[in-house]
């Protein structure tokens, strides 16, 4: 099927739940889940977002003005992942924990506001990275729209552009918790440093960033294209400096540039298989 044709399934799909609550982040996929599922349901629908520790600054930002130019129902509950039994842990399957709470917390509002079916945006390509949290969307009664469409990352870019959604070409976004290796503590401190280091980033005209905490170690990963830039020695300077100051006594360069989940690499070494 060509991306209308999904789009059609999609708004079938949610036709069908009569009432949704969505789970929404302020990302490309759950921006164009919560339109479509607007002009389907049109009052039928609220937005549901989590204010927490492990959300960017930005990402609560560009939620509130999504929605409020979209004019749905607009739901922020409070809800710190560092709360969760383990979690600050930080083992691998993390995301599963904090995914279960979350769902529970969404589908409490759910309830309370007469809605039928929760929904997420989780699209086809989720399903071939390690995602712990997918677990928990499939042990509960969340619906995922968009990979029942048979919706791709590239479909929804496609179709969010169409629809003249600002989100159409908006970097990929992760939960910060994503930016400590597995098995190093997660506490405030360091998701506060990641999220004002990665912005500082962004603010130097950098699209797409990550900033992986490595203890007093700052790892940046920014685009192939974007690496040259640090060639740039004034521009160096004002990173270093600006990240010595949020605690991290050195930066680096990650050579390899960006790619989402790198730090499950480590999960399928060979040195992690045999111990």
């Amino acid at each position: 099927m060509n991306p209308e044709e999904k789009l059609e399934k999609l708004k079938n799909i949610i036709q069908q739940l009569a009432s949704v609550a969505v789970a929404y982040s302020g990302g490309v996929d759950s921006s164009f889940l919560l339109s479509v599922a607007r002009e389907v349901l049109r009052n039928n629908v609220i937005a549901v977002t989590a204010q927490s520790s492990v959300c960017p600054e930005r990402e609560r930002q560009d939620a509130a003005v999504f929605t409020g130019d979209l004019n749905v129902r607009y739901v922020i509950i409070e809800f710190d992942p560092l709360d969760i039994k383990g979690f600050s842990d930080n083992p691998p399957d993390r995301c599963y924990y904090c995914k279960r709470e979350l769902l529970s917390k969404v589908s409490e509002v759910a309830r309370g506001n007469n809605i039928r079916h929760v929904v997420e945006g989780s699209n086809i390509d989720d399903l071939g990275d390690y995602r712990p949290g997918a677990q928990a969307v499939a042990e509960s009664e969340v619906r995922s729209p968009l990979q029942e469409a048979g919706l791709t990352k590239e479909d929804i870019r496609i179709l969010s552009r169409k629809m003249n959604l600002p989100t159409w070409d908006k970097p990929a976004a992760a939960c910060l918790a994503s930016r400590i290796p597995y098995g190093q503590k997660i506490n405030a401190d360091k998701l506060a440093a990641i999220d004002r280091a990665e912005q500082f980033l962004i603010d130097q005209g950098f699209r797409q960033v990550r900033v992986r905490h490595h203890g007093n170690i700052a790892r940046i990963e920014v685009p192939a294209a974007e690496r040259s830039k640090f060639f740039d020695a004034d521009l160096a300077d004002k990173i270093h400096d600006k990240f010595q100051r949020l605690g991290f006594a050195y930066t680096v360069l990650d050579l390899k540039g960006y790619r989402t989940g790198s730090l499950n690499e480590i999960l399928n070494t060979p040195h992690n298989k045999t111990r």
